[in-house]
């Protein structure tokens, strides 16, 4: 598997993600989809208290799915596929198309650059991984029908008029100013934080896909346990298995 399609930095006890597929302007495969799961992973369980996620490029900051190769994007999509109960900050820049909003929803802040574009085209291609639909819980409910359902474009401008968007600034400060929020994120509590984004998530509404890509995660953390291992081998061997918990 390509390493790189990710970078992973960190400075000051903040976390810059970087999707890094400029060439195919960032578009979404799995590669990039395990390595942004172990990237969730790496900043939940390490040191640094908040997380910038941005990418490489002035063209888009993801065109979503890449349709010759496409993830599942509930498995890689923060707080959904891997737990993460830290603040994330989108920095976008470009197009930000398909999977990629649904990377962006389930952000804590977005600061956008004053070019950036939002857009879920499912509804004209005749596919749907339904994870978008809990963007009703993070926009006015008219206007979310309208972005997923008549797939027309929005503009940074508008998606922060609706509440998507924390902050427009010109594209060459996106980065500054996504840093500028991540500073103070980085001074206050972290068991507090936690607690509220964790309280937060059980008062937004959760769609279906999201219940189910929930469920998903939990269930597939038995798959590779060493309980699992012990249950076979101890079937297997006519005894009675001896459960750790892991």
């Amino acid at each position: 598997m390509q390493t790189d399609v990710v970078l992973y930095e960190s400075s000051d006890r903040i976390a810059t993600i970087t999707i890094n597929r400029p060439e195919k302007l960032n578009a979404l495969n799995p590669a990039v989809a395990e390595a942004l799961a172990n990237a969730w992973r790496r900043f939940n369980d390490g040191d640094d208290r908040v997380a910038i996620l941005t990418a490489a490029g002035e063209k888009a900051f993801s065109v979503g799915a890449d349709l010759n190769d496409a993830p599942e994007i509930w498995s890689f999509a923060p707080g959904v596929g891997v737990p993460v109960d830290k603040p994330v900050i989108a920095a976008v820049n470009g197009w930000c198309v398909g999977g990629a909003v649904v990377l962006v929803q389930f952000c804590d802040l977005c600061v956008a650059g004053e070019g950036t574009r939002f857009s879920y085209p499912e509804a004209k291609i005749g596919f749907s991984g339904g994870l978008i639909s809990s963007i009703a819980a993070r926009m006015p409910h008219k206007l979310a029908m309208e972005f997923i359902l008549v797939g027309e474009e929005m503009s940074a401008q508008r998606a922060y008029e609706a509440g998507f968007v924390n902050k427009v600034v010109p594209a060459d400060q996106v980065m500054a100013a996504a840093r500028e929020y991540a500073e103070k994120l980085a001074g206050n509590a972290p068991l507090v934080m936690s607690i509220l984004k964790r309280h937060v998530a059980e008062v937004l509404p959760r769609g279906p896909s999201e219940q189910a890509g929930l469920a998903r995660r939990d269930v597939a953390t038995t798959f590779g346990s060493e309980d699992l291992k012990e249950g076979i081998a101890a079937f297997r061997e006519k005894r009675k298995p001896a459960f750790k918990g892991s």
